[in-house]
């Protein structure tokens, strides 16, 4: 743990020979005794600084950390050697003695130890900085990767959206009154997860300051809040933590970890996730880096998971971890993940001329840049769309979807989408559309819902309690459907896309159903892309669209034609009608 101390130290001693050799008699044993002083406190002040700021043990970090102690060592000791002369200077000015030459041969002595100083700093930035950037290709091959043009189509029976963190935490503050000795803490880091079958989010208490800590020793336990229900309410879980974020000394988790893996660089804050019996664990992502450098190698990613009771770490590989635990790979390190994907596709010297094939992932994410959700086989995802580094351009470029417990990345490349807006443009529709209420857009997720690219919004006051959802055509600005109800709004979103003809071969995965029967009632529609007409068979409830621009001549229909069609049917009682034929025009 104090390697990095001890490594200085040694510098220090050998800097310290150098100003001592050549002393002689009394001056030496002066020295010597100073420098030992010095030595003790130099010694003191690195273990001091090791276990505050808690610096990985990486070439470079010790390299700039003996650049430190060197400075302050050639500081003290030149100003030990410049109190031994003036010490002797007055000593001998009684015997009127010209001491000029002695003080002369210290600032010589000193001036050859600066130089040496400057020298290794010299080198040592620009070695560094080359040692990193040189790696940046590493870590960009390391990314377990890959593309594709576009994500299936939403299943129809899912839900997409979920509640924003924001909505949370307002919620949770409003029910801090339960906690036990309340005026000790504040509500730590939300962490969403899956527990059992309930998507929700986790959010320890953690103390107010050190005095709280002082007083309180451990917290009382964690919120859990439904992450797809507004109307839920939290609750609160009675767990006693001793081993915190917000605890100090050697109760606090980060150092917990850098005690156990010093070698290791931890990225991010501990979040805390909970098993499936409610106990929880801090779990945080570390990492060894590429070479010399400080940069992750993507394919070699550990999750130490700490005890918050006894303060026990144990390694795991990301992928290896508990299966409770839904985010091995945090935020943060997701967020850096698309940064090393984006920019340095083709290096480094790429990113800051060429450009080319770069992709810069926007700020919109609600945890580090990033949005979690959650796919339909339970995994947790982190959510980023890509614009391009040319200013003035809010068109997004694609998506990337990072694996929570693996790190995989996959892009979606929006070939099969060109042109449609990124997640900045879609919070400004948001934004625009209640200027006199300040309500403001949070948390767009980007998603394929029946064969459309359609950006899910949710929409906050300024107090951050929601209000409705947004849904938004990711090509058009112009084609947004607001709710108060997460399904329904969806319903209603897919109700407008059957009715716009330019959504015709929007099959949304599902099998097309052969119908037949005669039209009881009937009702021709203008849309901006054309006509679109809606009907229903007696005895069938269902309303299904067919599009003029599939079949001219389906505007012409009248109620008691005999029709024979193909139609994608939902189960909102909607059919999208891709192939009819109406006796006695079509045949």
């Amino acid at each position: 743990m104090f390697l990095a101390s001890i490594l200085s130290l040694i510098l220090y001693v050998v800097l310290s020979v150098f100003a001592i050799v050549p002393a002689r008699g009394k001056a030496k044993t002066k020295l010597l005794k100073w420098t030992g002083v010095m030595f003790l406190l130099l010694f003191i002040f690195g273990v001091m600084l090791d276990y505050l700021v808690l610096l990985p043990l990486t070439a470079i970090n010790i390299l700039f950390a003996n650049i430190v102690m060197a400075a302050l060592g050639l500081i003290l000791i030149y100003l030990i050697m410049i109190a031994n002369t003036s010490v002797g200077t007055k000593r001998k000015n009684k015997n009127t003695t010209d001491t000029s030459e002695e003080g002369f041969g210290v600032n010589k002595r000193f001036g050859i130890l600066a130089i040496v100083f400057l020298v290794i700093l010299i080198l040592a930035v620009p070695t560094t900085l080359i040692v990193n950037i040189s790696a940046l290709g590493s870590t960009y091959k390391s990314i377990p990767k890959k593309a594709e043009e576009e994500a299936k189509p939403m299943d129809k029976e899912e839900t997409p959206i979920t509640v924003s963190p924001e909505f949370a935490r307002n919620k949770i503050q409003k029910s801090m009154s339960s906690v036990p000795n309340t005026q000790f803490y504040d509500l730590g880091k939300l962490q969403v997860q899956k527990v059992g079958e309930d998507i929700v989010y986790i959010a320890p208490v953690e103390f107010t300051g050190f005095w709280k800590w002082i007083r309180g020793k451990e917290t009382e336990g964690y919120f859990r809040i439904s992450a797809t229900n507004v109307n839920a309410q939290p609750q609160f879980v009675e767990k006693k933590m001793s081993y915190t974020n917000s605890s100090y000394l050697n109760k606090y988790v980060d150092r917990r970890i850098y005690a156990s893996y010093p070698f290791h660089i931890q990225i991010g804050e501990p979040q805390l996730e909970v098993d499936e019996h409610g106990k929880p664990w801090y779990v945080q992502t570390i990492y060894r880096p590429i070479g010399l450098s400080n940069k992750p190698d993507m394919k070699n990613m550990y999750a130490a998971v700490v005890n918050p009771v006894t303060g026990m770490v144990k390694k795991y590989r990301v992928e290896d971890a508990p299966a409770f635990i839904n985010g091995t790979i945090s935020s943060e390190l997701a967020s850096d993940e698309n940064m090393y994907f984006g920019k340095y596709v083709h290096g480094w010297l790429n990113s800051v001329f060429g450009k080319r094939d770069v992709k810069i992932p926007n700020e919109s994410g609600t945890e580090t840049h990033v949005t979690p959700i959650f796919n339909e086989d339970g995994d947790m995802l982190y959510f980023t769309d890509m614009a391009s580094p040319k200013k003035n351009i809010d068109s997004a470029l694609g998506y990337t979807l990072i694996n929570a417990r693996t790190g995989e990345l996959t892009y979606y490349n929006g070939k099969k989408n060109n042109g449609i807006m990124d997640s900045k443009g879609a919070k400004e529709i948001v934004n625009k559309e209640f200027p006199e209420k300040k309500w403001r857009g949070s948390m767009p997720i980007l998603y394929n819902i029946d064969g459309n690219s359609t950006w899910v919004v949710n929409v906050l006051d300024p107090n951050g309690l929601f209000k409705k959802y947004a849904y938004i055509k990711a090509d058009d600005a112009d084609f947004v459907v607001f709710g108060d109800n997460a399904k329904e709004t969806l319903e209603a979103y897919r109700l407008q896309l059957a009715q716009d003809p330019g959504n015709v071969e929007a099959t949304g995965g599902s099998n097309l159903k052969s119908r037949e029967g005669t039209v009881s009632r009937l009702l021709v529609t203008n849309q901006k892309n054309g006509q679109a007409v809606q009907f229903i068979l007696k005895g069938d409830k269902t309303i299904y669209t067919v599009s003029a621009g599939a079949e001219p001549l389906a505007i012409f229909m009248e109620k008691g034609d005999k029709v024979k069609f193909k139609a994608n049917i939902r189960d909102n009682s909607i059919g999208l009608v891709e192939e009819i034929k109406i006796s006695g025009l079509t045949d």
